[in-house]
């Protein structure tokens, strides 16, 4: 894992999440798109990342959040199997999106954790406290990520950033 910030104060700011918001093509998938010879649209996800969102439910109570330009079936099919309450999908302006979050469930930015891979996710990653990106994000997502996790999109990167949250609240509580 790289990180731009130091091993204290990314611990520090992990133990700070209460909510977990993500992008979907290239953090939840591979960036790939499958087509059926019946133009029906296939989408390849990690069963990693779902037990990620259920571990931060279940034992540090962070609920998480997907943010997406997507509007899809595919991606409601999957909140729901996830159990996602907050499903933003079609969001033009996600900046937008999480103010209208934040004012809603009264939490600070620096309490959210934010997951993206390209130029779309950039700004909202400038806003929460801890910013990431999976292995294989563009070099405009790493600019800005606090993190670029050792997995690639749709290959475990937000169960490493799950866990990370996860391992950091835990200390905390017992510390």
């Amino acid at each position: 894992m790289k990180s731009k910030l130091s091993p204290a104060q990314l611990k520090n700011r992990a133990a700070k999440i209460k909510f977990v918001l993500t992008d979907v093509d290239g953090v939840l998938t591979d960036t790939g798109v499958y087509y059926s010879s019946d133009g029906e649209e296939l989408k390849r996800y990690s069963i990693r990342d779902g037990m990620g969102m259920e571990r931060l439910r279940k034992l540090v109570n962070v609920e998480t959040g997907i943010l997406t330009r997507e509007n899809t079936g595919i991606v409601a099919s999957r909140a729901r199997k996830l159990r996602i309450v907050e499903l933003h999908m079609g969001s033009m302006e996600k900046e937008k999106t999480l103010k209208n979050i934040l004012l809603r469930k009264n939490i600070d930015a620096n309490e959210v954790a934010y997951i993206g891979d390209d130029t779309n996710d950039v700004e909202i990653m400038k806003i929460v406290g801890l910013s990431a990106c999976p292995n294989d994000a563009t070099i405009f997502a790493k600019k800005v990520a606090h993190i670029i996790l050792p997995s690639n999109g749709g290959n475990g990167a937000f169960r490493d950033l799950a866990e990370l949250i996860i391992d950091a609240k835990l200390k905390k509580k017992k510390g």
